[in-house]
């Protein structure tokens, strides 16, 4: 479930060149304040997908609902004790 909400994310990612030492830069929309930049659109891609693995942690320590994406969710697994 994980792996494919993130896989998810990257392909909503919008990317454009910028006038910076890390001309690559990547956001996406639908997880507000997600975006990294870097030397190589690799490396761009890379970096937004330790954003987006953090910014997940970040909204699960927070409490902070997680939206779809498309059919994509997290959501959290609770295990009974028999």
């Amino acid at each position: 479930m994980l792996t494919e909400y993130i896989e998810e994310a990257l392909k909503r990612a919008h990317y454009e060149m910028i006038d910076d030492e890390e001309p690559f830069y990547a956001e996406i929309k639908e997880l507000k304040g997600a975006w990294a930049t870097g030397k190589s659109l690799e490396e761009c891609r890379g970096n937004l997908k330790d954003v987006i693995e953090g910014w997940i942690l970040l909204s699960i320590k927070k409490e902070i609902k997680i939206s779809k994406l498309g059919k994509f969710g997290i959501r959290e697994v609770h295990e009974s004790v028999a």
